[in-house]
């Protein structure tokens, strides 16, 4: 029992949390530089003026603005992205670290404000598209393939501010004059593309994807909707431009089991199931599927869909699945006795089977074993686990020592389930990017306490820090694993 000798072992970052340089030769704002930093105790927030000149900041994941807001970045805020980790003047010397474990894969995305700073511009930046060049050639050069999000909980704030963004269709003709660009100008370059980055968790809430500041039903459904057909129309352009662009999605994948075997659960368990997977749905079989189009007639919702629209969606199918998996959860139709669960955008019931994490999160290798069996049984097309990871509060040590012995055990234990998803169960997994292979800020509360990284970045929340890189004793440890191709987990 081994790996595909092929299999691409790597890491994954995204450009707003790894980046900074945000407002560098031309970059223009995006939706995540006006989010400011949290903590495990307090929401983010997302800052805005409105006609009468004044600011305000309200939760990012209840977000509901008037009309007339304006979002912007104002004094007295403190927003991680502008930083972040300084990937943007230091990814050569990261890149050198990430080759010293052995990456065959290095999944990043591209900020769509660094080429075309609010959107609406014809013609792109060329000190943006130089230093995807520079990235790119960089990680070409030590043999590590580029696997690239296209929009990584990121918009050009400019469309935000225009017409609302994603609500508004004109925004799809604006991503395609993006991925024209990078498609083109990156031909032999990147060959695996990612559309949206965690499609799914516009169920929750229209910034953080799609820069929309809504939570109402009604424009999350239509903000759907222009994602799924920019993400089709996406995949048949990159695929005319070079033939070998393999495009994928991006969902996040919570595998949801029921509390009890009482019938009510099951079904409680099948409507969360469903939640995961709406999008890849659309995105892999090329149809809305007619659970969604009951519960939008349910809820007096119409997306308009026409005869056009789906066909798009029926020629701009994917050729891989991609997802996060970071834990499970139980779902119940009601329960007075179990405890709510914790973690990002969690809703549900905790599993007394399971431990957590620092952070609360349920460490379940087994549900990735499980999930990987689902997708592939409902869509027999390839997949790649492309986040999976464990936040945990490394400290640093005299000596510049960093013992993350947590994290090993957590990654060790899913790499097992992956083993046996491809060796036992017949499987087809292209490979493994495990998040924040070196550490970022925090999507969901802009932190650096949160640490998943194989390499300690040495900044801190309260903006002390240098950012030298350091090897955690899991750099070695993955290293090893590259090395032998999964054979030796250094057990």
């Amino acid at each position: 029992m081994s790996f595909p000798k092929d299999f691409l072992w790597g890491g994954a970052v995204a450009a707003n949390q790894y980046e900074g340089g945000w407002d560098a030769e031309g970059k223009g704002l995006s939706t995540a530089d006006v989010v400011t930093r949290g903590s495990r105790s307090q929401a983010r927030y997302v800052t805005y003026q409105t006609a009468d000149g004044v600011v305000h900041a309200d939760e990012m994941f209840t977000l509901n603005t008037p009309d007339d807001a304006k979002f912007g970045v104002f004094e007295g805020f403190d927003y991680p992205s502008h930083e972040a980790v300084d990937g943007y003047h230091r990814f050569k010397e990261d890149i050198a670290l990430f080759a010293q474990m052995g990456f065959k894969t290095f999944r990043t995305s591209i900020n769509w404000a660094r080429i075309f700073p609010t959107g609406l511009e014809t013609e792109p930046n060329e000190a943006g598209l130089k230093f995807y060049d520079e990235l790119f050639d960089e990680c070409n050069k030590h043999g590590i393939k580029p696997l690239v999000t296209l929009s990584h909980y990121e918009t050009p704030l400019g469309l935000t501010n225009a017409w609302g963004s994603w609500n508004d269709p004109r925004t799809i003709e604006a991503f395609l004059r993006y991925v024209k660009v990078v498609g083109e100008r990156y031909k032999g370059k990147v060959e695996y593309w990612l559309t949206f980055n965690e499609i799914n968790t516009l169920g929750h809430g229209g910034w953080m994807g799609a820069g929309v500041p809504s939570t109402d039903p009604q424009k999350l459904a239509m903000t759907a909707k222009h994602q799924l057909l920019a993400s089709a129309k996406a995949v048949e352009l990159l695929h005319a431009i070079d033939a070998n662009n393999k495009v994928g999605n991006m969902i996040a994948f919570m595998t949801y089991y029921p509390l009890t075997c009482n019938p009510d659960d099951i079904m409680a368990c099948w409507s969360e199931m469903n939640s995961n997977f709406f999008y890849c749905d659309v995105q892999a079989r090329g149809y809305y599927p007619a659970y969604k189009l009951k519960e939008y007639e349910r809820e007096g919702i119409d997306i308009h869909l026409t005869d056009e629209e789906k066909e798009t969606l029926k020629n701009g199918t994917v050729d891989f699945i991609s997802f996060s998996y970071y834990m499970s959860n139980c779902a119940a139709k009601q329960s007075d006795a179990a405890e709510t669960s914790i973690g990002n955008m969690s809703m549900g019931f905790k599993n007394p089977y399971l431990k957590a994490s620092d952070w609360g999160w349920q460490i379940d290798p087994t549900g990735l074993r499980y999930s990987l069996n689902v997708l592939y049984d409902r869509y027999q097309k390839p997949l790649m686990i492309v986040e999976n990871g464990v936040g945990t509060q490394d400290e640093l040590e005299e000596g510049d020592v960093v013992h993350d012995g947590a994290h090993i055990d957590y990654l060790r234990d899913h790499i097992k389930a992956m083993d046996q998803a491809i060796n036992e169960d017949g499987v087809e997994l292209w490979g493994y990017t495990p998040w924040g292979c070196i550490d970022l800020v925090s999507a969901s509360t802009g932190e650096m306490h949160k640490r998943y990284g194989f390499i300690y970045v040495d900044y801190q929340d309260d903006g002390t820090g240098e950012g030298r890189r350091i090897k955690k004793d899991s750099f070695d440890w993955y290293k090893n694993v590259i090395a032998t191709n999964g054979d030796d987990l250094g057990e």
